[in-house]
């Protein structure tokens, strides 16, 4: 029987759902000053918004992922794109902060899962050992969204009014959600396209348990490198909502750059991460055949945040505007490294349920998210100081890099479910 690749278009699936995320995640930083000025909005009401989606994100996450364990990914994927795009539409008739705030936290409830269902998604499509590279490739689908984003916006606001963009961002996930639903089924061996070498390739080399010996999904907090796989990604996500936050404005108001500039500046940390994001999964999987998955996921997790501190740390100081803003590309571009290796180590821990495991590192992610706008908009009014809250990030990025020296990315680390048999990342 001839070998089928429908896994390979499972990944495509998946990289244009992180791309649409980003698109409507990114598209309110840059628009921001136009909200704030129509809905006579402050820094830090600003700012409270940018957190009120990410609480509910939070919030919802382990939920939902939990919820996609006992339904499938399928059918959760499709209502949670179905209400972020219908929220991601409402942002337009909001009239006043209290109003823009309910929407925004709705809008996160709403999306609250979809990257956990992703890893879940993989955990049961894509062979362990092609596992750092499809996540490396997923989040390039973002951060090339994220990138490019902020120029397409700034191009369409010259001829639209903002409410009118969030409309239009809206029915690109409507569109991605029917795709997914007609075509997608949660294991290979339910799909009619996939053959029957594809399904065993599959099936023999993904890691997975046996169905019967999941076990509860509650024991995912007792896994041993839980805690410290979390706290580095605080940090992650910290530095990344500063992205698609506040850095547009620190461009401008600190660096004092222009139009053109603001727009090629706020959108370089996502496009660099494009490569980032590649060159950190097939490092993680090429390191990982040859001296073992320790060595390929926390070699790569210490490198790129090392780099990412030193970087941030420049782009803080450093008195030039576009030697800054370069270095605060390169750093947000490092810290990226670390995605791939940080998703799959989820998923070699979490097995069967790894869609919980990922949903909880995502969830203590956000944490960094939530107090990312906030902390800048109080340093910022209180000191005066743009300088300092990139001191910080900077500061974030090194512990996280110590964090990975202690984390242990194999199965054996979990604590062991009842008739398990014991599977280890090893024995894959």
């Amino acid at each position: 029987m001839t070998a089928t690749h429908v896994r390979f278009r499972v990944v495509a699936f998946a990289v244009a759902l992180a791309g649409v995320t980003y698109l409507d995640r990114v598209c309110i930083s840059v628009l921001a000053p136009d909200i704030m000025r129509d809905l006579g909005l402050s820094r830090m009401q600003m700012s409270y918004v940018f957190s009120a989606f990410t609480l509910a994100y939070a919030a919802f996450e382990i939920p939902t992922a939990a919820w996609a364990d006992k339904i499938g990914s399928r059918a959760v994927l499709t209502r949670i794109v179905l209400w972020w795009s219908a929220f991601t539409m409402v942002t337009a008739a909001a009239v006043s902060y209290w109003m823009l705030l309910v929407v925004r936290f709705l809008f996160g409830i709403g999306e609250a899962g979809a990257w956990p269902n992703a890893a879940r998604v993989f955990s049961r499509w894509v062979p362990a050992n092609e596992r750092g590279r499809v996540q490396g490739i997923f989040f390039a689908g973002a951060h090339l969204a994220g990138g490019l984003t902020p120029g397409l916006v700034a191009a369409m606001a010259v001829h639209l009014h903002w409410r009118v963009v969030f409309v239009l961002f809206g029915f690109i996930g409507v569109a991605w959600a029917a795709a997914w639903y007609w075509w997608f089924r949660d294991e290979p061996r339910d799909h009619k396209s996939v053959s029957a070498d594809e399904r065993d390739y599959i099936e023999a080399n993904r890691g997975l348990p046996p169905a019967h010996s999941g076990g509860s999904w509650a024991s995912v907090f007792r896994t041993r490198s839980l805690f410290p796989l979390c706290l580095q990604y605080v940090a992650n996500t910290y530095g990344f909502y500063f992205f698609i936050t506040w850095l547009p404005t620190y461009l401008m108001n600190a660096r004092g750059m222009s139009k053109g500039e603001l727009a090629i500046f706020s959108g370089l940390p996502l496009l660099l991460s494009v490569f980032a994001d590649i060159t950190g999964g097939m490092t993680t999987d090429a390191l990982s055949r040859r001296f073992g998955i320790r060595v390929g996921r926390c070699g790569v997790g210490v490198v790129g945040y090392l780099v990412a501190a030193i970087a941030m740390f420049g782009g803080a100081v450093h008195p030039d505007a576009r030697t800054a803003g370069f270095l605060i590309a390169i750093g947000g571009a490092a810290s990226m490294l670390t995605l791939a290796p940080a998703w799959a180590t989820a998923i070699d821990l979490g097995g069967r349920n790894s869609g919980v495991l990922s949903a909880t590192m995502n969830t203590a992610g956000q944490i960094g998210g939530i107090l990312s706008p906030i902390v800048l908009a109080y340093v910022v009014d209180t000191y005066g100081n743009w300088s300092l809250p990139l001191q910080i990030l900077a500061g974030l990025y090194f512990i996280s890099a110590i964090c990975w020296l202690v984390i242990h990315p194999t199965r054996e680390e979990a604590v062991p479910q009842a008739g398990s048999g014991g599977l280890t990342s090893s024995s894959r």
